[in-house]
């Protein structure tokens, strides 16, 4: 089975637009923050503020030089994070070495912070509070397997890749779900018997072809998070996705899977924000 994401996104879509309306009037404003030219922050912006436009979503664009110092930059986030017409902030991370994103964690607004990075949004994630903003992209791989009424309880999660952007927090959501989590990471030492074994497969390594025949069985359901480049330039994941597909229980494409869902999952984490700061 593949599991598109378009068809999950379609009914987001639909629960989104009721949300908005429920809003009486109010317009949701995200500020998107950028250093830099990078391309694949480019493409996720563009991706990002075309689908959030169609909701009616006001999107603001700060984007800042390479060159931007400590000071200056924390200033400026200071300032987006006091301004009350934001009602969410999305950092486009991994910030540049020289900047410290620790400081942005610490003092960004866990009320306008919707791509989870606070440590109070992560707390709330550890205590399995779901009032809290989880990051967008390990909330959409639950909103995958939700749609396929997935049942994680007492079941084997791999999780390939222990980043704080993805790794750390969805392992953190699987455990919420009273799921048996298997985090791996360069060091693991037998790779392809830990993955065999799972029940639900989830690379986040960010290594094309990392994923064979080898480390999967009929039973694994696989979900691809890795975004890469193949030899002709095209976007693809960390799973050979035409050696694994034809025997997996069920696999999310690269492209086509989970970044269809990520920005829909930001939306919501948007209009939740603006509740929440009515609330407050």
């Amino acid at each position: 089975m593949i599991i598109r994401g378009a068809e999950i996104a379609k009914k987001l879509t639909v629960d989104i637009n009721d949300s908005i309306d429920e809003l009486m009037g109010i317009i949701p404003c995200i500020t998107i923050i950028r250093v830099g030219e990078k391309a694949a922050d480019l493409a996720y912006q563009r991706g990002a503020v075309k689908k959030l436009s169609e909701f009616g979503i006001k999107c603001v664009i700060e984007a800042f030089p390479m060159e931007i110092t400590q000071d200056e930059f924390i200033e400026n986030f200071k300032r987006i994070n006091d301004d009350e017409s934001v009602h969410g902030i999305l950092l486009m991370r991994p910030l540049p070495d020289h900047l410290d994103d620790s400081l942005v964690e610490r003092i960004i607004n866990p009320l306008k912070d919707v791509d989870g990075i606070s440590p109070m949004n992560l707390a709330g994630i550890y205590l399995g509070n779901e009032k809290f903003f989880a990051p967008c992209t390990p909330q959409a791989v639950m909103e995958i397997l939700e749609s396929i009424n997935y049942e994680l309880r007492g079941k084997k999660v791999v999780i390939v890749g222990c980043g704080k952007v993805v790794g750390k927090p969805l392992s953190l959501l699987m455990m919420a779900k009273d799921a048996t989590v298997v985090s791996c990471n360069e060091f693991t030492r037998d790779l392809v018997s830990e993955c065999k074994d799972a029940d639900v497969l989830i690379s986040a390594a960010g290594v094309r072809n990392l994923i064979g025949k080898e480390h999967i069985s009929s039973k694994t359901v696989v979900i691809d998070v890795g975004i890469n480049l193949d030899e002709n330039n095209k976007l693809c994941g960390d799973v050979n996705f035409n050696e694994v597909s034809e025997i997996v229980f069920a696999i999310t494409p690269v492209p086509g899977g989970v970044g269809s869902i990520t920005t829909h999952v930001l939306a919501k984490h948007l209009i939740k924000a603006v509740k929440n700061l009515m609330n407050n």
